[in-house]
């Protein structure tokens, strides 16, 4: 009776099983490996924003790297701001709004710099014109703020290219940066939370970081496909039977089937 699952037609179907199968469980393993990732750099992030606020030169230095368990981290510094190497980044969203996020270096006592995202502006009148930027607080300046790693084209996703207007970037790549001016930068920036004295106006506040929920859509995507695997199994069993029941309908069905009696019987 399944003599039929050896059928070409069939043959075909039981191989796209056997390829639907350990693709839906790498699949399933590979957005499980990505809310394990998310998931940890969430615990992290989460545990640095709440962690107590402590100096810049603690835990990081100029040349160094920001490792990605200090990201978040409240520091302070205090300095004098230099609006002559200021610069802007383009192509920032805040609010759904397109505009620059204003870089500002913060010069110490030492020589060193950090740079300093001091926040966020609209776009000029034209995508080559310079915004408008309101000038940072003269004098020496006490900061708080986000440590951040410097930024690069992999972990943004932005793809950096020269040609920009004077004093524009595309990313706060502090190495890079550091090749433009006249100090030793830290490692990571600054994203401004508070400074004393504060100024007004002032550029708008980058907001604290969106966490996404720690990876929770990549579980659900995770078991999603691992659900698919009995989808993929359940329909294959399914179509057998279901097949094998209407090979037997059609055997009763067919004339002579049913026996004759004999005459005299």
């Amino acid at each position: 009776m399944y003599r039929f699952l050896l059928t070409p037609r069939w043959l075909a179907l039981h191989v796209l099983v056997l390829v639907l199968i350990p693709s839906f469980l790498l699949l399933g393993r590979w957005q499980f490996g990505r809310y394990e990732e998310r998931s940890a750099a969430s615990d992290v992030a989460t545990g640095n924003l709440a962690a107590p606020t402590v100096p810049l030169t603690s835990i990081d230095k100029p040349g160094a790297e920001v490792p990605p368990s200090l990201k978040f981290r409240s520091v302070t510094a205090t300095g004098r701001y230099d609006p002559a190497h200021e610069l802007v980044v383009r192509r920032r969203t805040q609010n759904s709004r397109p505009g620059y996020f204003v870089l500002t270096p913060l010069v110490m006592a030492d020589g060193t710099a950090v740079v300093v995202n001091r926040g966020w502006v609209k776009i000029g009148p034209t995508a080559d014109s310079p915004p408008e930027v309101p000038p940072p607080p003269a004098g020496e300046v006490s900061v708080t703020g986000r440590l951040r790693p410097a930024e690069t084209e992999d972990s943004t996703g932005i793809n950096d290219r020269s040609g920009l207007p004077a004093r524009q970037v595309l990313l706060i790549n502090t190495p890079n940066l550091a090749r433009t001016m006249p100090y030793r930068l830290f490692g990571g920036y600054v994203e401004l939370t508070e400074q004393r004295p504060g100024t007004a106006p002032a550029p708008d506040p980058v907001p604290p970081p969106d966490l996404g929920g720690g990876g929770g859509l990549n579980l659900a995507y995770s078991v999603q496909w691992w659900l698919f695997i009995g989808i993929a199994v359940g329909g294959w069993v399914l179509l057998i039977r279901r097949e094998a029941h209407d090979l037997q309908a059609e055997r009763r069905s067919a004339p002579g089937t049913d026996a004759v009696p004999a005459p005299g019987h």
